[in-house]
């Protein structure tokens, strides 16, 4: 089964839950909760990347108008799950995350060193201007290129013998030597940044000494609400997250940063409500960001295109304080059947920020390379790109030699390409041309590790015949509620509209943060499972009715119980609460993998093909078709997965075409902080864009047989641009952003 890339008026997708509530302006997000006495914070930020700081002249800031404070290490308030200071300080042992206001170190250009408190923005903002900071400056280091001698492997790998970023060796990498055919290349993806419409925000409540409310704009209110109360060393039931609706994030919540720290902390000095909300600028620094990454990669194959040996090595930014693991290497141990391969992943510690997960974190930056190292292959062979795939595909999964719990790879090849004509291709570079531009085809394969979590779910059924749906999980933009909302109808026989799901507020039921794909098969399992349990305390009740002793083996539909045998009337959902006696009818259950993640493997899969034109003057890029396939098991909601898909294509063209964060290596800074200089895709930059998915379940992942989506729907998708770059030109683009400078 497929799904088209409009949505059928037959299908019984659902629009989203919470959409005219976002439409409408009456969605309430993080920084818009209406506080008694709330006072509005501006952090005061570093102008050096490496150092200390020397003093801190605030008396003119802490004069100005409305000003309620000026709050630094100087006189922060303790936070005791913190150790105690050291004097003099010393800078923390890798690992450490960046504790706020807590010494005068310096690790990054960027870092909060003081923040003001004032009765409005406006006032906080001038004050904040105010505030005079002199360093003691010491010479910093972020060139990636200049400092790769200093890669290291991890701390965290060479203290675990189970990490998957060890070296990893399967065969003999020697068979390289024996190719008929080999390539080698370095790839390069810079620094890249986050960029949702809505930036973070926090509103701090201390209720009481020991009882703390926070609106959050966050990827994990059970996360964020563990983190606090073990820093401030309150109860963790204490702890109130809210976080209900999120203007995008797409990795930069996943974490609590420094602002979320400040402003707990400055609520607690002041006694009183505060809001922090990050400046556009402060987002470059603040909440993490897709790290710069260097990959080298020999591959060989025989003449018959058969793979014979791949060696990736991947170096990645991290932070002079942290480390940060990606799985840049691992897809090219399980992608392809290959006997021999080789992978290596080292981090480069850097005077910068620490940098966190951006979507398809990981993949999207190793795929990249080993999906334009493919084509590169192809080329060399004189072998259509999609055949060299199909020749290399794994039926098994080679690096945990386990079957596959489901994979339906090549009906995506073969869906994919049939829609996008692929076989009409020409394989010789700039040989094709429409009105003035070069034209050119590309593909590459894509694939994401499957994640689920221990979740649980809350069901309770209402006199009226409604049902309430809760868990603590979030929804960043994919349409979470809208899912889970589909998932129960479907279980419980219920229109939609009956149904209501409730989440972002950390005293619901455990769900984990909304990352890594993983909320439909973890939380969407839950609601599944709990919806069963829900029917089947149903049933037992109407089976003790009078209508429902001769009824025989039940089934659920329209808000009704039925005879299975058909032919009754059956009983509403609310006539069985009144014959109990009952207001409410609930159920709650857990669910998490069990046995199967050692007996399968489990991943995403897809491809995308896409083409693009190149004017031969101005050497600029367009984008002009793209179909895109998935195999992520069954499809809750085609609608909402459509446009996660288009999510995912468009963040590829971005990160293909346009996304660079340029730093000043003079002072450690970036200089590319406002969507005027950090470039992303708009309308214009965005052709029409076909979605399939295979829509087949399975049978081994979860309950419901899904897998996830919002990550795979960008990974490959640059190598694919990339691919098709030089197909259209003959130059061949292995540093991104694909800029015209580097055609000409």
């Amino acid at each position: 089964m497929t799904r088209q890339p409009m949505d059928d008026p037959s299908d019984s997708s659902l629009s989203r839950v919470d959409g005219a509530a976002k439409v409408t302006g009456t969605a309430t997000y993080s920084a818009e909760y209406a506080i008694p006495g709330l006072a509005h914070a501006v952090l005061v930020t570093s102008t050096i990347a490496k150092g200390s700081i020397k003093d801190i002249e605030s008396r003119e800031a802490a004069a100005a108008p409305g000003v309620l404070a000026v709050i630094s290490h100087v006189d922060a308030v303790e936070v005791p799950g913190w150790p105690a200071r050291k004097q003099p300080a010393e800078r923390a042992p890798t690992g450490t995350a960046l504790r706020v206001f807590y010494d005068p170190l310096i690790y990054f250009d960027g870092q909060p060193v003081a923040m003001v408190v004032a009765g409005t923005r406006e006032q906080a903002v001038h004050a904040a201007s105010l505030v005079r900071v002199t360093y003691q400056q010491e010479k910093h280091q972020t060139h990636f290129e200049k400092n790769t001698q200093k890669a290291v492997v991890p701390q965290n790998v060479q203290r675990s013998k189970s990490s998957p970023f060890q070296d990893y060796d399967r065969g003999d990498s020697a068979g390289l030597n024996q190719a008929h055919t080999k390539i080698e290349a370095e790839y390069t993806i810079p620094t890249q940044h986050h960029q949702p419409l809505e930036p973070h925000a926090i509103i701090a409540v201390w209720e009481a000494e020991d009882k703390l409310t926070v609106y959050d704009k966050n990827q994990g209110v059970k996360s964020v609400q563990g983190q606090l109360a073990q820093a401030f060393k309150i109860p963790r039931e204490n702890v109130q997250v809210v976080a209900k609706y999120i203007g995008g994030a797409f990795g930069s919540g996943i974490r609590v940063w420094p602002h979320t720290m400040a402003a707990v902390m400055a609520a607690r000095h002041l006694k009183r409500p505060v809001k922090l909300v990050l400046g556009r600028e402060q987002m470059f620094t603040s909440v993490g960001y897709r790290p710069y990454t260097v990959q080298k990669i020999s591959m060989g194959a025989a003449a018959d295109g058969r793979l014979l040996g791949i060696v990736h090595e991947g170096t990645g930014q991290t932070s002079m304080y942290e480390e940060h693991l990606e799985r840049t290497v691992l897809a090219s141990r399980a992608l392809y059947a290959c006997p021999h391969v080789a992978t290596r992943y080292r981090l480069l510690p850097l005077d910068v920020s620490t940098p966190t997960w951006m979507r398809g974190p990981g993949d999207a930056t190793g795929m990249f390379a080993l999906e334009s190292a493919m084509d590169e292959l192809a080329f060399a062979l004189k072998m259509d790109p999609l055949e060299l795939r199909l020749k290399n595909y794994a039926e098994t999964d080679p690096e945990r030699n386990l079957p596959w719990s489901a994979k339906s790879l090549k009906a995506c090849y073969e869906l994919g390409a049939g829609k996008f004509r692929w076989h009409d291709r020409r394989m010789e570079p700039a040989s094709v041309r429409r009105n003035g531009k070069l034209v050119g085809v590309g593909m590459a394969s894509s694939l994401y590790g499957y994640h689920r979590h221990p979740s649980r779910a809350r069901a309770v059924l209402h006199a009226d015949g409604s049902v309430t749906v809760s868990s603590a999980t979030m929804d960043i933009g994919p349409g979470t509620g809208t899912a889970m909302t589909r998932i129960a109808a479907k279980v419980l026989g219920l229109e939609a509209k009956k149904v209501r799901f409730e989440l972002g507020h950390s005293n619901l039921p455990d769900a984990p943060g909304q990352n890594g794909s993983s909320t439909i098969p973890s939380v969407g399992s839950a609601v599944y499972v709990t919806c069963e349990a829900l029917k089947a305390k149903l049933l037992a009740l109407a089976s003790e009715m009078p209508e429902g002793r001769s009824m025989g083996p039940m089934v659920v539909r329209e808000g009704r119980v039925f005879g299975s045998t058909g032919g009754q009337t059956g009983i509403a959902f609310s006539e069985i609460l009144k014959y109990h006696r009952l207001d409410s009818l609930e159920a709650m259950e857990e669910s998490k993998s069990g046995a199967e993640r050692d007996q399968y493997s489990m991943y995403s899969f897809g491809c995308h093909f896409v083409e693009v034109e190149v004017d031969p003057l101005t050497c600029e890029v367009r984008v002009t078709r793209v179909v895109t396939c998935a195999d992520v098991g069954a499809i809750i909601n085609p609608k909402t997965a459509r446009s996660q898909s288009i999510g995912g294509v468009v963040g590829g063209i971005g990160m293909a075409l346009m996304e660079h964060s340029q730093m000043d290596h003079r002072f450690g800074r970036y200089v590319t902080t406002d969507f005027a200089s950090y470039h992303i895709p708009v309308h214009a930059d965005v052709p029409p864009i076909e979605v399939y998915y295979i829509d087949k379940p399975d049978p081994h992942a979860n309950p419901i047989g899904s897998k996830g989506l919002g990550e795979i729907a960008i990974v490959g998708v640059a190598s694919a641009i990339a691919n098709a770059v030089f197909n259209a030109t003959g130059k061949r683009i292995r540093t991104l952003p694909i800029t015209p400078d580097q055609l000409v």
